[in-house]
C-alpha cells in the first residue's frame, strides 16, 4: 500500500477513534494533532497517545499498560502481539487510565 493511501487510512480511522471516544462517556480530553496523532487526556493526568506510523503501515497505541502496534487486516485493525482488535484494546486502556468502565465501538 502506498503511503498516501495508508495514511488517508489511518486518519479516516483516528476521526472514527475520536468519535466513538467521546460517545464513550468517559472524561476525556481529547485532541487531534498533526501528523496524525489522537492525544487522550484523563482527569488524573495520564495519557494515551495514539498515532498512525507510516513506514510500518501501522497504527500505534501507547498506554501506561504498554505499547501496541495494530495493522490493517481484511478491514480490522489488529495487533501484532496478541492479536487483539483495536477497539477492544481501547475499551480496556481507556477503562484503565479512567478509571471507569466503558465501551468504545467504531
Amino acid at each position: 500500500m502506498e503511503e498516501s493511501a495508508f495514511n488517508a487510512l489511518a486518519d479516516a480511522e483516528l476521526l472514527r477513534m475520536e468519535a466513538a471516544l467521546e460517545a464513550c462517556g468517559a472524561e476525556i480530553d481529547i485532541e487531534i494533532k498533526p501528523g496524525g496523532i489522537l492525544e487522550l487526556e484523563f482527569e488524573n493526568g495520564t495519557k494515551i497517545i495514539i498515532n498512525r506510523h507510516s513506514a510500518a503501515r501501522e497504527i500505534w497505541v501507547a498506554a501506561r499498560s504498554g505499547g501496541f502496534h495494530f495493522r490493517l487486516c481484511e478491514g480490522v485493525w489488529i495487533a501484532g502481539r496478541d492479536g487483539a482488535e483495536l477497539y477492544a484494546t481501547l475499551t480496556k486502556t481507556v477503562s484503565e487510565q479512567s478509571g471507569s468502565a466503558v465501551r468504545i465501538r467504531p
